[in-house]
């Protein structure tokens, strides 16, 4: 070895000794004795909101207050990505995933985040308990036209309260077919919670903060465009009506800084 090599290698072991001490530090101010779990939350993402724009959309794991362990979450970084990422909570692509489940499966769950899926209503509540959150849906019918409803207000209450929701302050090209739903309980088909005599969620095939029952059902069957039925597909009665099946949608949430 040359003795240009030599104190080459001699340099670059000295950088990963000086960058291993510095990550021993850093870890030992983060953990010393004195220090709150909240100190610890600053230094990890407690959504979407605080990724880096720069990176692509996808699955990555955040740590929101009172979840010490994290988990994992979609991440739209696309969508008005100038000012942040979203944290999405459902998508409908395919009707590959059956949404016709149970209060468990709603409160606990389902499906993949690459693909269709609800996050669960447990994690929603955490996830809007601390900080204010505006939602984003958008849709897509099969002819490719695309509208989105943007609420500046959005949070879930816990499954004691039977995840009410607090909704309002709409804008958007799909019009309002949500905010009515404001102060209203989660509903599926074997907990009935709506303001309707009958259950909501079993006769329209879902599960949703139904009232007496709907005008937003995005969570219903995926029925591929027009259907005979009424008001039991993916319907957003404001712009297809009840009798037309969205191709895709996507809810997700963003904190307010």
């Amino acid at each position: 070895m040359t003795e240009q090599n030599s104190a080459h290698s001699k340099e670059l072991e000295d950088i990963r000794r000086i960058l291993q001490e510095t990550a021993n530090v850093c870890r030992n101010e983060l953990y010393k004795p004195g220090h709150s779990k909240d100190d610890h939350f600053k230094h990890r993402p407690r959504d979407c909101s605080d990724i880096d724009i720069k990176q692509e959309s996808g699955v990555y794991k955040i740590y929101p207050e009172s979840s010490a362990d994290g988990l994992n979450v979609y991440c739209d970084m696309t969508t008005e990505s100038v000012n942040g990422g979203w944290t999405v909570f459902q998508r409908r692509i395919s009707g590959k995933v059956d949404f016709y489940r149970d209060w468990e499966a709603y409160k606990e769950g389902f499906g993949s985040l690459q693909n269709e899926f609800w996050l669960g209503n447990d994690r929603l509540h955490i996830l809007t308990s601390h900080g204010k959150y505006q939602l984003l849906i958008t849709m897509e019918d099969f002819a490719e036209n695309n509208r989105y409803a943007l609420y500046d207000t959005f949070k879930v209450g816990d499954e004691k309260s039977k995840y009410v929701l607090t909704i309002n302050s709409y804008m958007g090209s799909a019009g309002d077919s949500f905010a009515k739903n404001n102060g209203q309980k989660f509903s599926t088909k074997d907990q009935d919670n709506d303001i309707y005599d009958g259950n909501c969620a079993t006769q329209f095939k879902g599960a949703w903060w139904y009232t007496k029952c709907h005008a937003a059902n995005l969570n219903g069957l995926y029925l591929s465009g027009n259907h005979s039925t009424f008001a039991d597909g993916i319907n957003w009665a404001t712009w297809m009506k009840y009798y037309y099946s969205l191709k895709t949608t996507a809810m997700m949430i963003r904190r307010l800084k």
